[in-house]
């Protein structure tokens, strides 16, 4: 089997599954935007993907998907997902369509800065922590949201799209993303076109589905195992 038949099987045994979780949740297929996360995988499988209909590729670290970003020539859409410096945050403002991990107003106000040089509107997400244990690690709290949220929303080169987060480790992720969907729409309220729930990974996303995500980000399921480091 050549890599763009693994690519299609994995590709198709996903689609499976999310179908699936759509049926049983009630929901349809065409709510939900599949992020293929290609971070470590060469630009070759996202040329691949993108010949099999993948529109939506994650990179979790800059410089790698930058350089990714500018070797593959599909025109498809680049999902920033990684903690992210405020001194990189201008690099990733010029190829990124989405940003999920904003977690700070500093780093909000460097990505504006970036995309008003590069003369576009960066849609950026609010990352949410429910860690509870070591929490602000990677997000803001639940109570930090709306002064975040503001802050991109009051910026010229933003767009609030919503909200994003990752379960913590070792827990039922379900009650957390259905936390996160309690505060999608407790965002609405004064933010009403920031509909984006990015929410769901290989491991946990039928239940991300039956919360309400729209977005999820998946690599594993799609691309095999990671190849190693180094």
């Amino acid at each position: 089997m050549n890599r763009r038949d693994e690519l299609a099987a994995g590709l198709e045994k996903t689609e499976q599954r999310i179908a699936a979780a759509c049926e049983v949740a009630g929901r349809d297929r065409s709510e939900i935007t599949l992020i293929v996360v290609t971070k470590t995988y060469p630009a070759s499988d996202v040329e691949l993907l993108a010949e099999l209909g993948v529109t939506d590729f994650g990179e979790n670290r800059h410089p790698e998907a930058g350089d990714k970003a500018a070797e593959v020539e599909a025109d498809v859409r680049w999902h920033f997902l990684g903690g992210l410096q405020t001194n990189k945050a201008g690099a990733v403002a010029r190829y990124a369509h989405m940003v999920h991990s904003v977690d700070r107003i500093k780093l909000a106000n460097s990505l504006s800065r970036g995309a008003e040089a590069a003369g576009r509107t960066l849609t950026c997400l609010v990352q949410v922590d429910f860690d509870a244990t070591n929490p602000g690690r990677s997000g803001v709290v639940p109570s930090g949201i709306p002064e975040l949220a503001a802050a991109i929303a009051g910026s010229d080169h933003l767009t609030l799209g919503g909200l994003m987060t990752v379960a913590p480790l070792g827990e039922d992720p379900a009650p957390h993303f259905d936390h996160l969907v309690r505060l999608s729409h407790e965002l609405r309220r004064d933010h009403p076109d920031a509909t984006i729930i990015s929410a769901g990974m290989s491991g946990d996303f039928e239940a991300a589905i039956a919360a309400g995500a729209t977005h999820l980000r998946i690599g594993r399921s799609v691309l095999g195992e990671r190849p190693p480091a180094g």
